[in-house]
């Protein structure tokens, strides 16, 4: 059954890649309603948040589709992205606004529907939802849940 908050119906999905390093060294967006673990940190590098990177697919986007929706403070939505080869990637942004944004500074890449193939229809708050390091038991615990 999906999540209400985190619209995942897999409470251990996330992280997708070195999970391990991901919860030892990342701030994590902790659902409130099932527990899952959703990267919340900025890369260092770029500044950008896990969420702002393009997937691999919809379903992927998925799974960091709340974080964005908490960041913001609003539905955000994924929008399919093609490049010039017909390369399809996933993102997610705040608004149509946003894309169009991205859109004109990326001349390489379009997005056909020019709107959100999957948003939320409301946002809403979670009271226990927390944002925080792990401690390592939490980690043991998760990993081993996973």
């Amino acid at each position: 059954m999906e999540c209400k908050e985190c619209y995942s119906d897999k409470n251990r999905i996330t992280p997708l890649l070195d999970a391990r390093k991901c919860l030892e060294n990342h701030l994590q967006y902790v659902c409130g309603t099932c527990g899952r673990c959703i990267c919340i940190d900025k890369d260092k590098i770029r500044g950008l948040q896990r969420w702002n990177f393009p997937f691999k697919s919809l379903d992927i986007a998925k799974l960091y589709l709340r974080v964005a929706d908490y960041t913001n403070k609003k539905c955000c939505g994924i929008y399919e992205i093609e490049n010039l080869k017909g390369r399809k990637s996933y993102k997610i942004f705040a608004s149509d606004i946003e894309l169009k944004e991205y859109l004109s500074k990326n001349k390489d890449k379009l997005c056909k529907e020019n709107k959100a193939i999957f948003s939320m229809n409301k946002y809403k708050e979670y009271k226990n939802t927390q944002v925080k390091y792990l401690s390592k038991d939490e980690i043991e615990k998760y990993l081993s849940e996973m």
